[in-house]
Formats: C-alpha cells, structure tokens, sequence
C-alpha cells in the first residue's frame, strides 16, 4: 500500500491502524464524519495481567449528531488519572516502559479541550518516537468521494483486522499467548525501536 489513505481519527489506534499509515505516503484523519461510540475515535484496548483492556475518552455529548472536530472531552470523572495508572500497570515491566512513559504521561495530566486535538496530539508523538515519516492532514470537509484509499470505517473495536498480524513479544504472551491488534502502545513499549520494523 503507498499513495493515499484516508483514516478516522483514532485514540492511540491499534496496531493495525499505524500499519496502515506506515504503509502510505500521504494520510489524511476525517474530521467531519459523525461520532459514533464503541469506536477507536475514543478508546483503545491495552493488554493488562487480567486480560483486554478498554480505555476509553469521555466525550460531552449534546444528544445529536456531532461531527468528530466539535467533540469536547468531558472531565466529570477522573479518566486520566484511570487512564495512566492501567496503561503503568500493564506496562511497567515491559521492557521500553521506562524509556517512552515520559513522553504520554503528560497527556494525563493536562486537559485538553477537544477529542480531535488529543488523538493528534498523540498520533505525532507515537509516529516520532516510532520513526514514521508519513504525512498526516486533518480533512477540510467531509469526502464523500476521496480519491485516496477509504479506511475510515476498516478499524473496529467490534472485528478483528483482516490484516495479518504476525505476533511479538508481548508482556504476558505467557499467560494469553499472542494477542493481535492492540493499542500501538502495547507495540512501542514491548518493541521499542523494533516497532518500525515490524510495521513495515
């Protein structure tokens, strides 16, 4: 895959997700399509010591169709502090924890007004400390013919990706044995600067 690929926006998108911006030149995030929940604009799944994990971004939400660009995170309860403390515990023996954690812990401690800002926030900091150098541009109105390759709707918490995983080393593979598609998270802290390697 090179050329073009249109994305939804994604909360530390799973592997699949970054495999597929890996994969392309150019990658544009719609920021006009309508949120829906259960979907990784607001969540993304960690592996921890009791199994899966979800972690999911509390949005305010008006009662009717939102465009993902207007979606403001809501800090009624203390996500972030729930957020960091399973993304630690899953994490801290993994063996690149301590050499990336400075890098996130900061997005959970200041609040950041809107979801779209978060996710790419945290997609510039994944894609530098990875190595990606594929570009990446919010869309400036809903395409409803895009000439690049349409993945908006290919990554779903509710299905498996088709695309073929092949395992790493994953901090409980002894425990569950390999699970594919993980937050991208679950590939930095396990792979370190392998991680590039693996999803090309």
């Amino acid at each position: 895959m090179t050329g073009s690929v249109l994305l939804s926006s994604a909360y530390l998108g799973p592997v699949s997700y970054y495999r597929a911006v890996a994969s392309a030149d150019h990658v544009r995030i719609e920021q006009y399509d309508h949120y829906h929940k259960q979907t990784y604009r607001n969540r993304c799944r960690i592996l921890t010591g009791n199994g899966v994990m979800d972690l999911s971004v509390p949005v305010v939400n008006t009662g009717g169709k939102m465009c993902v660009k207007d979606l403001r995170i809501a800090y009624v309860e203390n996500w972030q502090q729930v957020h960091w403390r399973a993304i630690a515990s899953a994490y801290n023996s993994s063996p690149f924890f301590e050499y990336y954690k400075d890098d996130f812990e900061p997005f959970y401690t200041k609040k950041t007004e809107f979801l779209i800002d978060l996710n790419m926030e945290l997609m510039r900091v994944v894609m530098e400390l990875i190595g990606l150098k594929t570009e990446v541009a919010l869309t400036d109105d809903y395409l409803t013919e895009p000439s690049s390759q349409d993945l908006r709707e290919a990554f779903s918490p509710k299905t498996v990706s088709s695309l073929p995983l092949r395992p790493y080393y994953q901090v409980f593979d002894q425990k569950f044995g390999f699970v594919p598609d993980m937050s991208v998270l679950d590939l930095l802290f396990n792979m370190g600067p392998e991680s590039i390697l693996y999803l090309k």
